[in-house]
């Protein structure tokens, strides 16, 4: 018998991940004005294809406490992004007046070329757990050492469609932060799914045989995801 496999064409996307650190007396109310504005900054421009926002759900060496996440069309609508007079407004009035330290990073990345994958909307999306990874690999380790850890993370994460909705990863080529070389964004369908996961003794060898003796630096944190409404934008 004859097997036929249907490869789905894929899109290029363009994504942002930016990373806050917030005062320690932070109130509801402030941290609700900052997270509301940072969610709006999506219908005053271009480009803006999915967001997803919230607080940093553990403690990490870092001590970023929210996180943001924006996918574009393409790299011209970012470059717009930064220069947003709206965006620049909402960082001077809404979120550094709250916090102490900003990260960005930006890569492309790819997914299916189709339109729930692409504006990360539908059941699957309306709730979950955004995982953000954020690695600086050696030097002597950009090239064929550190595609082939990211391959088989990737391949970790196409053998576990039961816990993962969707992986993007990509090398950072944000012009303000040169911290990391590279970020890789995992949403996973629940709190639980991120724990099996990420516990799983699977993750922890790739970790250990495919990352730990290339990699200078990482980060890692995750948020929780609201429920969403599901019409495509």
């Amino acid at each position: 018998m004859t097997t036929i496999t249907v490869s789905i064409p894929s899109r290029k996307i363009v994504e942002h991940i930016c990373l806050l650190k917030a005062k320690q007396d932070l109130s509801e109310d402030e941290e609700n004005d900052m997270l509301d504005y940072l969610y709006t900054t999506q219908y005053q421009m271009g480009g803006v294809v999915a967001i997803s926002l919230g607080r940093v759900a553990a403690p990490n060496l870092e001590r970023y406490t929210h996180a943001m996440f924006i996918r574009f069309q393409k790299k011209d609508n970012l470059e717009k992004f930064y220069d947003n007079p709206f965006y620049l407004k909402v960082l001077k009035d809404h979120v550094m007046t709250y916090c102490h330290g900003l990260t960005n990073v930006d890569y492309e990345s790819e997914v299916a070329d189709e339109m729930l994958s692409i504006f990360r909307k539908g059941e699957e999306f309306n709730h979950g757990v955004e995982f953000v990874l954020l690695i600086s690999f050696n030097e002597d380790a950009l090239g064929n050492p550190a595609e082939h850890a990211l391959a088989s993370l990737a391949s970790m994460m196409l053998e576990s469609p039961s816990l993962v909705v969707q992986f993007t990863q990509g090398l950072n080529f944000s012009p303000s932060s040169k911290e990391y070389t590279h970020g890789v964004v995992t949403r996973f369908r629940s709190v639980e799914a991120f724990e099996i996961f990420i516990n799983s003794k699977e993750y922890k060898n790739v970790w250990l045989s495919k990352f730990q003796l290339i990699v200078h630096k990482s980060l890692s944190l995750h948020f929780s995801v609201d429920p969403v409404g599901t019409e495509i934008m």
